[in-house]
């Protein structure tokens, strides 16, 4: 008979997205919510919401949060792990403090959190942390008993959430004609961010300078590298790949993350690469980002070009993701009782810290963030 997983001492997890407007009604408030204190006129908000218009005033994203909760839901119950699994949202409907509220209700003291964003940086990591300790403040300030929340790991390189991507990357080139397979580049794409905070991603031992990209750029390049070696040793071609960008935003002025797909698709084109796999390895699921840059800007850009593109999927709602998500809950849950678990990582960067250190992906002005090094367990004021 196997041994009964042990979740102790936590007593929930939750499940941490940013979460998506559901109707035409809602994109302009959602953005509102996303660029709160930036001064965005709503006129321009209007604007930049016409990529949700041409999906309906819908973003795909809740629909995908709803079908990892039943994963992970169906993966808990079919391991015996007794865990509750609520779900809460960064920007829109249902809320994280309004989720922490229940939470709190329920009787629950000390939760685990899974944010949907798998690598180092600040809008990926702390920025979640910060939200956290927003919305403990807000229970605080009702008068509520503020329970304890610890951030899982950073899992972009644990073999659940790799694996499946190597899948998909396997399933696209499949896709293409079989005159232009063989050549094909595989462009692994992520979310650019400002080279200022790329550079000071991570650990403070791990900030660059100069737009290198520190933690945030390394770690993808880490994972790019696996996936296109587990591609290589499967189909016996080694296919030409190169991390890019996608989905920027912010004032021209600014310097980000370079180059963007467009033009990596156009360059590639201008070299005669005969095909191209566009694998999205920084997105947890198929969301808005995915659904219009790629599938829609990126893919109409390579038809102008007449250059072959297929788009590999996200890890999603996939079961080894699911079961990454309990081991790394498992493995805290030791750690917290203090053993020594088995840390799953593939590549060369190993499992990144439980507990994000001072100086990890620093804010551009500083706030409380719960679940790290520099949190003192209880929000100010209370």
């Amino acid at each position: 008979m196997s041994e009964q997983p042990v979740p102790a001492p936590y007593d929930a997890l939750l499940l941490l997205s940013f979460g998506g407007p559901e109707g035409p009604d809602d994109v302009v408030p959602f953005l509102e919510n996303v660029t709160r204190g930036r001064g965005i006129p709503r006129e321009r908000l209007k604007e930049v919401g016409q990529h949700y218009f041409l999906f309906g005033g819908v973003s795909p994203i809740n629909a995908q949060n709803r079908e990892l909760l039943d994963a992970l839901r169906k993966d808990f119950a079919e391991h015996g792990l007794d865990l509750p699994v609520y779900w809460g949202n960064r920007n829109w409907a249902p809320y994280l403090t309004d989720t922490l509220r229940e939470m709190v209700r329920d009787g629950r003291r000390r939760i685990a959190v899974l944010a949907t964003s798998a690598y180092a940086s600040y809008s990926g990591c702390r920025q979640y942390r910060e939200n956290l300790a927003d919305a403990l403040a807000a229970l605080a300030a009702e008068g509520l008993e503020v329970p304890q929340v610890d951030k899982l790991r950073h899992y972009f390189n644990h073999p659940g959430f790799v694996r499946p991507m190597v899948d998909g990357v396997l399933a696209s080139l499949a896709e293409l004609p079989e005159d232009v397979r063989a050549g094909a580049h595989i462009a692994f794409t992520t979310h650019s961010i400002p080279t200022a905070a790329a550079d000071t991603s991570g650990r403070p031992e791990e900030h660059t300078e100069g737009g290198a990209g520190g933690a945030y750029v390394a770690q993808h390049l880490d994972v790019a590298q696996v996936i296109a070696d587990a591609v290589r040793e499967e189909t016996g071609t080694a296919h030409p790949w190169q991390l890019v960008y996608q989905s920027r935003s912010g004032a021209p002025h600014i310097p980000w993350l370079e180059p963007d797909i467009c033009d990596h698709l156009e360059t590639l084109h201008a070299q005669g690469v005969p095909a191209v796999v566009m694998a999205p390895i920084g997105f947890v699921s198929d969301h808005m980002e995915v659904k219009y840059d790629l599938d829609t800007e990126a893919t109409a850009k390579a038809a102008e070009l007449g250059l072959p593109v297929v788009r590999s999927a996200t890890v999603g709602a996939d079961p080894r993701f699911a079961a990454a998500v309990r081991d790394l809950l498992l493995e805290r849950a030791a750690a917290e009782r203090g053993r020594s678990p088995e840390r799953c990582a593939l590549g060369a960067l190993g499992p990144s810290h439980d507990l994000c250190p001072v100086g990890c992906c620093p804010a551009r002005t500083p706030r409380p963030a719960a679940a790290g090094a520099d949190w003192s367990g209880a929000p100010a004021g209370a």
